[in-house]
């Protein structure tokens, strides 16, 4: 205990110290996001540390929890579920329907060329009327306004909703893939996860009736107060001054406290939930899994069923940090999505905060995030000093002061390499 109060204190010591020296603003956004990335780390956790499964596709599960929060939250676009909306839904079911007949006719007819071409008559069929009535009505849809809209929107609903809404948006994705590729070896896993992942950021980049595509989707509804509306009240201004701070400072500093309020909640809320399930027999029995699938399977355990349970909780864990993201951004950019961000930087922070322990994937979180925010000008400014003899344009100069941009990298894996050789199970170790 009294290692984990230090190395938390000490992580502490860095962002008050980041205040200190730069602003507490940044700080402050470098704390928000530090939170949802522990949350995202507890996700993986989950699923590796619980059950020995390697997901590889991090990275689609956040872009959906950060499509729930467009679905869920943005306003509705007048007449657009009108001109196709109810097309597109008729269009996925037929696709549900056409999927769930090959699937019998694979079942019940015997192996041979009829059931072959049955198969195909029935996939080519379902494609072709699929496209036949899905096509229009997306055209349909990015007709209406296509410079500001051209999508079909969202409900409408308070933006909190949205965050729960991306956990399960991600956990159906997850039960999917699951029941496809559990039952097989692990390493199905990690190449299921890896390609579905990419499957849904291409998705989200081209579907612009979706989400508008590459277009983005800006000022999405916020669960806090926005700095203008604090600038423009008489009340806030006063108050920012009689205690000495600028009022769009102040606005800015309001704004992301009340982010960082509701982030801990939530993260407080998922630790909590998590320890107590981790000590639980349900717990006992993931860890027998994960240590040994023949022996807790020869002991009555369904291992499959378990790993895809696991599975769903924990990738319904990153897809609400993936809510919470886009909420903070105020806006769904899918061009951003890239797996060295969302799959290898998390995987980067349960290994290092450590495999098992939820407390490590959280302290993991917000040492990994502070690094890979402030290494850069760290590495640009340790560059300055060590260059500042040499003559200007020599090519050792130079050379050293482009290198900076790539401090980043090499850092995570200095770190990643001192704590797998001097502390192989992590600065916490899970049991």
């Amino acid at each position: 205990m009294n290692r984990t109060l230090l190395l938390f204190a000490f992580v502490a010591l860095l962002f008050i110290a980041t205040g200190m020296l730069q602003s507490w603003n940044s700080a402050l956004g470098i704390l928000n996001m530090a939170l949802i990335s522990a949350i995202m780390a507890l996700g993986v956790n989950m699923q590796w540390g619980y059950a020995g499964l390697f997901n590889v596709g991090v990275m689609g599960f956040v872009a959906l929890g950060g499509l729930a929060v467009v679905l869920t939250a943005a306003q509705p676009v007048p007449g657009a579920f009108a001109a196709g909306g109810w097309a597109i839904l008729g269009a996925l079911a037929l696709a549900a329907a056409t999927l769930a007949a090959a699937v019998a006719v694979w079942r019940r007819m015997r192996a041979g060329w009829s059931r072959t071409l049955a198969l195909l008559a029935v996939l080519i069929g379902g494609f072709f009327a699929f496209r036949a009535l899905f096509d229009p009505a997306v055209a349909a849809i990015e007709a209406i306004n296509p410079a500001l809209t051209g999508n079909i929107g969202g409900l409408g609903l308070p933006v909190l909703l949205a965050w729960p809404a991306g956990g399960l948006l991600a956990a159906i994705a997850a039960w999917a893939i699951g029941k496809t590729a559990l039952g097989l070896r692990s390493d199905y896993l990690a190449i299921a996860t890896l390609g579905i992942a990419e499957i849904i950021i291409a998705v989200m980049k081209n579907e612009d009736w979706l989400a508008r595509g590459v277009k983005n989707m800006i000022s999405l509804p916020r669960p806090v107060p926005y700095e203008v509306d604090l600038q423009r009240s008489a009340a806030f201004v006063s108050w920012a001054q009689g205690w000495g701070f600028d009022p769009v400072t102040a606005s800015a500093i309001v704004a992301k406290l009340c982010y960082a309020a509701l982030f801990v909640t939530v993260l407080a809320i998922i630790i909590t939930l998590s320890e107590l399930a981790l000590k639980s027999p349900w717990g006992r029995m993931m860890r027998a899994i994960r240590d040994n699938e023949v022996a807790a399977a020869a002991m009555g355990k369904n291992v499959t069923r378990r790993h895809l349970q696991i599975f769903v909780l924990g990738a319904a864990v990153i897809g609400i940090a993936g809510a919470m993201m886009t909420t903070l951004d105020s806006q769904l950019t899918p061009g951003t999505y890239n797996p060295l961000r969302f799959t290898f930087l998390v995987w980067v922070m349960v290994i290092v905060g450590g495999s098992g322990s939820n407390w490590g994937a959280v302290l993991g979180g917000f040492l990994i995030w502070w690094l890979w925010v402030m290494v850069e000008p760290i590495g640009l400014a340790v560059m300055g000093a060590v260059t500042a003899g040499m003559a200007d344009g020599s090519w050792l100069k130079v050379h050293l002061q482009d290198s900076a941009a790539h401090m980043r990298l090499l850092t995570m894996g200095l770190i990643l390499l001192i704590v797998l050789r001097f502390s192989p199970r992590g600065l916490i170790p899970g049991r």
